[in-house]
Order: structure tokens, then sequence, then C-alpha cells
């Protein structure tokens, strides 16, 4: 199954469903992609059938952040929008009552990057694709749900670095920053995934896996639920 003008493409594996994006280019977040991204992990989560997502890119590229027709010639309201839709998808991803998987197919760039961190497994290339957080670099300031998930995902040796300073890393370098999980030959990344999630989906209890989640991530999910709406509250 397509979707968002044939970008997303869903299919179900087993217990597993793999949102792969594909728009020939960055793999920018639109707005219609988003949606579709997070319409497919909420059916994921109702499904008894399904126990894993996995969301992948294309060859060479996971995304490159946020679709820049809309940050550079948007409205303030659709830029904001667009960023506040963006953090709600990386705060689902964080929050999911089952495993999302990544599989980093190459440069994972700004929201991106943060969809990496909202991910529960990171499966990146062995190439010299470049995955960080380079909004400083451009004069954008990170939102501040942004910085509440690097906070937590990223280790404390790196998140200045990483958000702050806009460094750059190698999916390899990326892992001891806390982008990444795991790499292997680029080729083999979505098979990687899959396999990862399917043997998650095989031996974790859904209601059990969720009470974990609560426990563990529920003071970092409510606040960037706090941030996201006054993000949204702001433009009104």
């Amino acid at each position: 199954m397509t979707s968002a003008a044939t970008t997303v493409s869903i299919d179900q594996h087993d217990a597993v469903t793999l949102i792969q994006i594909d728009d020939g280019k960055a793999n920018a977040y639109s707005a219609e992609v988003l949606a579709t991204i997070s319409a497919v992990i909420d059916a994921a989560e109702s499904a008894d059938s399904t126990a894993a997502v996995v969301i992948a890119g294309r060859p060479g590229v996971f995304s490159g952040g946020f679709d820049l027709n809309v940050m550079r010639d948007g409205s303030p309201a659709e830029r904001s929008n667009l960023v506040s839709n963006g953090g709600a998808l990386v705060r689902q991803c964080f929050g999911a009552s089952i495993p999302v998987v990544a599989a980093c197919t190459g440069h994972a760039v700004a929201a991106g990057a943060l969809v990496l961190l909202g991910c529960d497994l990171r499966i990146g290339p062995d190439t010299d694709s470049k995955i960080g957080l380079p909004e400083v670099t451009i004069g954008m300031p990170l939102p501040l749900w942004a910085v509440t998930i690097a906070q937590s995902r990223l280790n404390e040796s790196h998140l200045h670095r990483c958000a702050a300073l806009g460094d750059m890393l190698t999916p390899t370098e990326a892992i001891a920053a806390g982008f990444i999980d795991e790499v292997v030959p680029a080729e083999s990344v979505i098979d990687r995934a899959m396999d990862a999630a399917a043997a998650l989906a095989g031996k974790i209890t859904g209601s059990a896996y969720e009470s974990i989640v609560r426990a563990t991530r529920g003071n970092t999910l409510a606040t960037m639920d706090q941030q996201i709406a006054a993000d949204r509250a702001a433009v009104g």
C-alpha cells in the first residue's frame, strides 16, 4: 500500500509493519508524510496482529528533515505547525505501546535525527552518511520538545556537541552519541531492522511493554506533551 503521493509505502510482514519513506530526494517530512506515518503507527498499536513497527528510508537517505518548501517559504503558522506535528510524531514513537525500530538507511538530519531519538532500536549503515542536529549552524534554535528528547536519548558527553554545536556524525560515531544502536552493511539495514523488530515482537508482551514505557519514559513524554501544546497555542 502506498500513500502521501506514493512517498510512503506500508507493508505488513507477519507481526511487523514496515513503513518506508521514499520521495526520490531528501525524504522530507511534509505534513502529509507525518500524518501518514502517525496514522500507520496508531493502526499498528490497535491491531492485535501487529507487535512492532519499522520506519525506513530509501537507500542513502533516512530523512533530511522537515519540508524545506514550508520551512523557507511557508507562513509562521505553517512552519510552527509542521514542527509541532514532527514533535508529535517523535513523541508518538517514544511512547508507543509496541516497539518502534528505525532502519536508518543513510543521512538522518535535523528532524530525521530526532525521529531516530524517538525509536526504541536504531539500525544504521556502515557508510559515511551524516547524522545529527545542524539547526544551530543555520540560526534555527531547536524547539524545546527536541531538546527534551535529546536530553533523554543522547549520551551526556555528546549532548552539547550535537545539540548546541551542531556536530554531524557518521553512523559509527553516532553509536557513542546515542542516535544509533548498531551498524551493518548498507544493503542489510532494512533486513536487519525487520529481523530485530520480529525478534522483539516474538518476545515482548504488549501490556507489560506499555507499562514499562509509561514508568520509564512518562516524565519525558509528559514534558514533550506540554511543550508541543505550548508551541501550538503560541500560533493559535
